[in-house]
């Protein structure tokens, strides 16, 4: 080898475990040894505090038990990433998602590691908290900002306290930086949209797709950071601001999703959705032969009504077409950061964050029908002269043209020519941490006292509803001088009403838009998170103090610590949210927490011929939160042997918790009651076909229904039906437990002498997840028992002794109610194996080459809602009873050649997930509910496999400044086209699911520029 390479690849070697790049993992240490040679990306951490994920000992050569996959600044600037979650999409770890750019959601970025759901995922910066669980938005960190991100494999309670159940993510940050940076990236997307499957769905229905190629969703990223050092340079003070923007995409905008298709039946074409509101305008008879029919103005103008979905295009319409892909938002992040040496036994530090997003849904412009506000249908006056006579026909039958005779309709009209309507989302937050650490007595000791405050400000605005007056009154419609008014402006009692044509195409009356829409404003959602956390830790070596091991050559090292965190959440809704969404309430809720914890690691055996290193770890914290009863204990137990450098064999055994949040603990004592959310499926049903007609008979069967505690001879009585179809719910009500984990990992490490720079690890874990703290809705009790017959389930629902369940809510009925809330549910398992390696090879004159690879096979993706029903294993199928679940395989392999002067590079990136068949054709032995006949699709019965390819490549043009060209997903392959995805997973997706770069090719041009 090279002299070059024979460096390089010692930065790796067990000899130099305490360089500053050694974080624990060998195969992670080597991927930043690796990057620190590369001037752009090298830390600019000068202090010479290296964080280590997993433990608070405080040791140069620590070594990590369980696997830890890190992310580092490199990589995250060969991908030109404008949002964190996009760096982390990429893990296999990571089940993978997409909130700040799809359109359910509220732009907030989560993780949600192993496919266990975002609330067992603890976040950290630098080690601590970044805010309250569930609430926090990761978007306060920018990518420029990032040094590497650690993703700890299992539970980690006992380091870190409740939450740390599937793993633990840890961004650490640039700090100590010293003098101007400028870094700025832009991207978008380079797309071609092919002819598929739903376009010719589309084109049946007469709706044009987008073709060709396309340049859109524009990104861009501006980070400009400074740092001084003061005082001989013992003082360093820097700060950073940051800002984020992206361009919409609409569904539209991708053939793929111009539509979203249904498949009927197993041998049907595909079929695009169709929406009720159409830009002809769709008016409902709710009264006479039509009532119940959905029309639509006939789009010539000649004043008849035709059915919705026939004839020509404008009958019909697409009712997502305006909805985001990537929805657009803004985002300003600023902060600082200070390290002060006080004396040689003290230093200061602290750092603030803050960011500002906003981002919004686009929706369609349109009224809504009146069964959004109640049961009362709108009214239309008889003689009004926007009907033609044919249409006053069909409304009033033989009232047509009567003054002072009304007709019951329901109006649903796209306004398109109009300007969309806005959900908008705004999160706000701040987090500041100020802490002493240092070195005493000797430096044997070192500390650590911090604390940290996050708050958010999260709000969420529904778009504007017209009054349901309002539109009355725009409906009701004399004539005046030939011209038509509003009765309420003849008569005063509206002034300003705005006649309503609902009775002829393609209305765009700016003015009547205004009218019902301009004065009113969205209900607002409120949430206010916050969390206090003081953390403080001792740590020493305790072989000065002669308590070593005889066989070793370091001692027994240790940490105890005490942890104190407040947490609190106060949610605040306007009257208009709750008039629009029949619920919220103002409420402020706190939770305490008091904690202590020890850490010990012991070598036993070091540097001896038959023996490099064997080592025992072991961890616990005990923890009492205010609102449970009693307290709970964690723990850890670690073990590390190195028979000979070459091989490193570690496992780990930990308990982890995760305590209910604090809105979940206090709701769950807070019981009440409300009415809505569903219909009792064993009384009478509406006809959807015929809305005003009579019932048809009960949607579950007489079998399923005794399950429910329903007497035979109740079955289909019209006495169980609930007024309004909206039965009575309770609230609350079941004591919650902490939800406990076991996960077990076990593996090896290999770094052959004879291939010097490969480090290569292999990694089993299994995390099994008892007393699960989930969240069941009146319909998750009543579809669960019904089909179960299971008491677990079944105790949700209480009928009254007549068999109904509507009871006032005013008069806390101890009967006549489903449940609604969070529970501890039985369990949930997450097994798989993890494989990383990192290959640096010097190539003398030619260069140097490094290789990183980081593969997942999940081999359990387990569920088992109790201990009677069957447990499910979802391992590489998504669907119906499995969600989008995880592949059984996933992995990146990222190759880059760096010029000898290191002025140059080029990184190859290469990413693949296995194929993901439908659940319709799981076996009988994974457990995953059959499904009917009816449920077979073998045109779409699942996912290919799918590779992608990324290239980047940078070039310093100066010692100063460094420019970047990226693309990602180089040969533009579409994601996988999936009927009935919204049916099947509960989400609107565009005809897929996450993880397949759903908007195409992405171009990216980045420089920094050091000053």
């Amino acid at each position: 080898m090279p002299a070059s390479a024979q460096v390089l690849a010692d930065t790796t070697d067990a000899a130099t475990q305490d360089a500053p790049v050694s974080i624990g993992d060998p195969v992670a240490s080597a991927k930043l040894a690796a990057d620190s040679a590369r001037d752009d990306t090298a830390s600019s951490d000068e202090s010479g505090n290296v964080i280590v994920t997993g433990t608070r000992i405080q040791r140069p050569n620590n070594r990590s038990a369980a696997p830890i996959v890190t992310t580092t600044a490199a990589e995250i600037a060969a991908q030109g990433a404008t949002t964190i979650e996009e760096v982390l999409n990429r893990l296999p770890q990571v089940q993978v998602n997409s909130e700040q750019n799809f359109s359910d959601s509220e732009g907030r970025q989560r993780i949600k590691l192993r496919s266990l759901g975002y609330e067992r995922t603890l976040t950290l910066i630098d080690g601590m908290r970044v805010g309250l669980a569930n609430t926090i938005d990761v978007g306060i960190i920018p990518t420029a900002l990032v040094e590497r991100i650690d993703v700890l494999t299992g539970g980690a309670s006992s380091v870190y306290g409740s939450d740390a159940v599937s793993g633990v993510v840890n961004f650490i940050l640039k700090k100590n930086f010293e003098g101007v940076r400028l870094d700025a990236n832009y991207s978008f997307f380079n797309h071609h949209n092919r002819a598929n499957a739903v376009t010719e769905a589309a084109s049946r229905i007469g709706v044009n797709s987008a073709t060709g190629m396309t340049n859109d969703g524009g990104r861009a990223d501006i980070s400009l950071s400074a740092g001084t050092n003061l005082f001989d340079d013992r003082v360093n003070i820097s700060g950073f601001v940051n800002y984020r923007q992206s361009d919409l995409v609409r569904l539209r905008d991708r053939s793929g999703a111009v539509c979203e298709v249904v498949q009927s039946s197993n041998t049907a074409p595909l079929a695009c959705s169709r929406a009720s509101y159409t830009p002809a305008g769709t008016i409902i008879p709710q009264a006479g032969s039509l009532s119940g029919r959905q029309l639509v103005n006939n789009p010539n103008g000649n004043g008849t009504f035709i059915p919705i979905n026939s004839g020509p295009a404008a009958a019909q319409a697409n009712p997502y077409d305006d909805w985001s892909f990537q929805r657009p938002f803004d985002r300003i992040n600023a902060g600082g950061f200070i390290t002060a040496q006080i004396n040689d036994h003290i230093e200061f530090y602290g750092n603030g964050l803050y960011y500002r997003d906003k981002s919004y849904n686009t929706q369609l412009n349109r009224t809504l029908s009146f069964s959004v506000y109640g049961s009362d249908p709108f009214r239309v006056n008889c003689d009004n002269p926007l009907l033609s006579a044919s249409q006053a026909q069909v409304l009033c039958g033989a009232n047509a043209g009567i003054a002072g005779q009304y007709a019951p309709l329901d109006v649903r009209y796209r306004f398109d020519g109009l300007p969309l309507v806005e959900q908008k989302f705004t999160n706000e937050g701040y987090r500041i941490v100020a802490g002493l650490r240092g070195r005493v007595l000797d430096d044997v000791w070192s500390y650590d006292v911090a604390g940290m405050i996050s708050r958010a400000r999260l709000d969420n605005i529904d778009t504007p509803r017209a009054r349901f007056a309002s539109v009355n009154r725009s409906l009701d419609v004399v004539n005046v001088g030939g011209t038509p008014t509003c009765r309420s402006v003849v008569d005063g009692s509206d002034p300003a009403c705005v006649p309503f044509n609902a009775f002829a195409p393609f209305n765009q009356d700016a003015a009547l838009n205004n009218y019902l829409y301009g004065g009113e404003t969205g209900g607002i959602y409120t949430r206010v998170p916050r969390l206090l956390q003081f953390v403080g830790t001792v740590s020493g070596d305790l072989g000065k103090y002669g308590i070593i091991s005889p066989l070793a050559g370091q001692g027994v090292a240790i940490a105890i610590g005490a942890e104190y965190r407040e947490e609190m959440e106060r949610s605040t809704v306007n009257e208009i949210f709750r008039a629009n969404n029949s619920y919220g309430e103002n409420q402020r809720v706190t939770q305490n927490i008091l904690e202590g914890n020890i850490e010990v690691q012991a070598p036993l055996v070091e540097d001896q011929p038959w023996t490099q290193l064997l080592q025992l770890n072991a961890g616990y914290r005990q923890s009492k939160y205010n609102r449970l009863d009693g307290s709970f204990g964690t723990w850890k137990v670690e073990g590390i042997w190195a028979p000979i450098d070459d091989i490193t064999f570690r496992a780990s055994y930990n308990k982890s918790q995760a305590a209910p949040g604090v809105g979940a603990a206090a709701g769950a004592v807070n019981v009440f009651w409300n009415q809505g959310f569903y219909a009792d499926p064993c009384a009478p049903q509406i006809d959807t076909a015929n809305p005003n007609g009579p019932r048809k008979g009960p949607s579950a069967s007489l079998e399923k229904c005794r399950n429910t505690g329903l007497a035979d001879n109740l079955y289909g009585s019209e006495t169980l039906i609930c007024p309004d179809d909206r039965c009575t719910v309770r609230e609350n009500g079941f004591g919650l437990t902490p939800e406990t984990a076991f996960t077990k990992t076990f593996g090896v490490v290999l770094r052959p002498r004879f291939l010097p720079g490969l480090t290569v690890s292999i990694d089993r874990w299994l995390i099994d997840l008892e007393d699960q703290l989930t969240f069941l809705n009146p319909s998750d009790w009543i579809t669960e028992c019904l089909n179960t017959g299971n008491d677990y389930f079944c105790r949700g629902i209480v009928r009254n002794p007549d068999g109904t369940l509507s009871s006032s809510p005013a008069s806390s009925p101890s009967t006549g109610w489903v449940s609604r809330g969070s529970i501890n549910g039985y369990k949930s398992q997450s097994h798989g194996w993890d494989f990383q390696g990192q290959y640096n090879l010097g190539l003398g004159s030619v260069g140097f080459l490094d290789m990183s690879f980081n593969g997942t096979l999940m081999t359990l993706v387990g569920t088992q809602g109790d201990p009677t029903v069957e447990a499910r294993d979802c391992t590489g199928y998504w669907g119906s009873g499995c969600g989008e679940s995880m592949p059984t395989w996933a992995h990146q392999f990222r190759t880059t050649w760096t010029s000898p002067d290191r002025i140059a590079s080029v990184s190859l990136n290469w990413r693949h997930r296995s194929a993901m068949p439908l659940t319709f054709y799981s076996p009988e032995d994974t457990g995953i509910p059959r499904q009917d006949e009816s449920a077979r699709r073998d045109q779409y019965a699942g996912i290919k496999a799918y590779d992608w390819f990324d290239l980047a490549f940078s070039f310093d043009i100066s010692k100063q400044m460094t420019f970047r060209l990226a693309a990602n997903n180089i040969f533009d392959k579409d994601p996988p086209i999936i009927p009935d995805s919204r049916a099947q997973i509960g989400l609107l997706r565009g005809n897929t699911i996450m993880g397949y770069d759903l908007l195409g090719r992405q171009l990216v041009a980045g420089v920094s520029v050091r000053m």
